[in-house]
């Protein structure tokens, strides 16, 4: 009898590295998502909608990427994505599933200034009241990179003048999607038992921005030149156009979230936890 793991975000960068992995291992896949496809096993769903336990029947482990961006104003996205995982929940505790898994971000934490930051701390609340496991992943990369990564190895592919925010000394904490997915995937098959916890998923080598985007860009074989741009004027400019109804490819939220991302993210409880993320190397 296989097992089945239900997923939500699936057609996302980090959503569908996780599909792609338990797949590869025998897992059978329940996609949760707005559109499904013909095919795969899949129901349809949207954060914030209400979700009938009966339909998470025979699933085995739970893991929720997804997240609603395009609600910009608080009580939106506390509506769809705070209200949401907490039908999902319930839904899934209702229907018998064992092990949970949500997906949080390192930009959640005691004092965040982002809305992201702090609907996925809400989210995280909910998450360890259904008991599951919260982890927050750094920024996540891959040998085929997507989401954020994805975005700036894009960039440097396609321009040698690169923009940056302020000084670039934000630090970021990388990692990669296979760390990732194997840590859940040994929780979801009780090889490592765990009671409700956060974990931050992230190697703790700490990479000031600029210095990133330079080991891309070596990784690339590329030289880049970068345009410093003071960050508040840029986060003025993105939110007058949120504003007006512009859709954007970068939100002015985001960019609170990289300049004001977790000076001390906490990795203590990981070695014991089984969690290891290896260190993020471009240019080799």
């Amino acid at each position: 009898m296989e097992n089945i793991c239900a997923i939500t975000g699936s057609n996302g960068y980090v959503g569908g590295g996780i599909k792609n992995y338990f797949a590869a291992r025998g897992w059978e896949i329940l996609e949760l998502t707005r559109q499904p496809q013909p095919g795969p096993r899949g129901i349809k769903f949207q954060l914030g909608a209400e979700i009938s336990p009966a339909s998470l029947a025979g699933v085995n482990a739970l893991v929720h990427c997804a997240y609603d961006f395009k609600p910009l104003r608080w009580d939106e996205i506390r509506a769809v994505n705070v209200d949401g995982t907490r039908k999902l929940f319930q839904a899934a505790r209702a229907a018998g599933v064992g092990k949970i898994v949500c997906i949080s971000s390192i930009s959640a934490y005691d004092g965040c200034r982002s809305l992201y930051g702090k609907a996925k701390l809400e989210i995280e609340k909910i998450a360890l009241d259904h008991g599951a496991l919260v982890i927050r992943p750094g920024l996540v990369y891959g040998d085929h990179p997507g989401g954020m990564f994805g975005k700036l190895v894009g960039q440097i592919r396609k321009s040698s003048v690169i923009p940056l925010m302020g000084d670039g000394s934000q630090i970021q904490f990388l990692v990669h999607e296979e760390d990732v997915s194997a840590f859940i995937e040994k929780y979801a098959t009780g090889k490592i038992e765990l009671a409700p916890r956060i974990l931050t998923a992230a190697n703790e080598q700490p990479w000031p921005f600029k210095k990133l985007l330079l080991e891309i860009a070596r990784g690339l074989d590329k030289k880049v030149k970068f345009i410093p741009l003071p960050w508040r004027l840029v986060w003025a400019g993105l939110k007058m156009a949120e504003t007006c109804g512009v859709k954007l490819n970068f939100r002015s939220d985001s960019l609170v979230s990289l300049m004001h991302q977790n000076p001390a993210p906490d990795f203590s409880a990981n070695a014991q936890a089984g969690l290891v993320c290896r260190p993020f190397q471009r240019g080799s």
